[in-house]
């Protein structure tokens, strides 16, 4: 889901600047569905298929860049897509097709000596691509106040149960916003009590971004998201790569860091934490210019 929503997020600064594009996706009714409201055309591809699918949209549709938001990719289709003689981009790509790409955007990398493979290495938090709707719902929150749950569009390992669980054996409440693919819905119902809200399907999490003081989130873009709104986070790593990423958040100041989902340090999520200090900081070092960026990098590429 963080993938489609990063692309869902970049779909909208082509729309502003009137650059026709698509999505390739696998089948999958939610992400279909998702595309479908959000009126953005797509084609249906098996992406492990090694029947020359990428030539034959590429020819289909006349495809001038050809963007991969995958977690990696492979060499072969690294090879293919060379064969295809356009230029390439690929995000957080750390596969073996990660090497044919003419431009690498790692803007998730924050360890100054890994390796990145590609052409041009765009690295670091300036070239997040964050939705452009932050932008309405930027301030600086005053101080301790309401606190947000989100762990993501899947949540895959069930962290939000965990956290409801901290929260509650401490007397503290909280909104729980769960996303369009989230299979967890009878372990969190068990676990409610009067002091949680559970909130589903938002058309705007950045509005209800705007609602709270501090969010408890995942480690992959949504802190990045919520710190550009000015909400501080305490950042819980789903996976071990969020483990850097979210030390590299904490670093700016924005946020805290309670560790791995199966290793939740309790105390971070229930101690006092500067909220104005860090709403401060989340606001000076987040910004909204990335996807323009990365925009001025692919039109180098062409």
């Amino acid at each position: 889901m963080g993938h489609l929503f990063r692309m869902l997020s970049f779909s909208e600064y082509l729309r502003a600047r009137g650059i026709p594009f698509r999505f390739f996706t696998n089948a999958d009714a939610v992400a279909e569905s998702i595309l479908a409201r959000n009126a953005c055309p797509y084609d249906l591809v098996d992406l492990q298929s090694t029947d020359g699918w990428q030539q034959q949209l590429v020819q289909r549709h006349g495809v001038t860049v050809w963007i991969d938001d995958r977690l990696d990719t492979d060499g072969r289709h690294a090879e293919r897509m060379k064969a295809c003689g356009i230029p390439r981009v690929t995000f957080d790509d750390r596969g073996a097709g990660a090497g044919g790409a003419d431009l690498n955007v790692a803007a998730l990398a924050f360890d100054a000596n890994e390796a990145l493979a590609g052409a041009n290495v765009l690295r670091g938090p300036r070239y997040l691509v964050l939705n452009a709707g932050i932008a309405r719902y930027r301030y600086r929150r005053p101080g301790p106040g309401s606190v947000l749950v989100s762990m993501g569009g899947s949540d895959t390992h069930g962290a939000t149960i965990r956290v409801v669980r901290i929260l509650k054996s401490a007397g503290i409440g909280a909104t729980v916003v769960v996303g369009p693919a989230f299979r967890h819905e009878a372990e969190l119902r068990a676990e409610l009590t009067g002091d949680f809200v559970v909130k589903r399907n938002l058309p705007s999490l950045f509005e209800e971004f705007s609602r709270h003081c501090l969010a408890i989130t995942g480690g992959g873009v949504t802190p990045f998201e919520a710190n550009a709104s000015g909400l501080p986070c305490i950042v819980i790593a789903n996976e071990d790569f969020e483990i850097p990423v979210a030390r590299g958040l904490c670093a700016m100041g924005g946020a805290v860091f309670a560790g791995h989902y199966s290793a939740i340090e309790a105390c971070v999520l229930t101690s006092a934490l500067p909220i104005a200090q860090m709403s401060e900081a989340a606001l000076a070092n987040v910004d909204l210019d990335g996807a323009g960026r990365v925009l001025d990098e692919i039109g180098r590429l062409l």
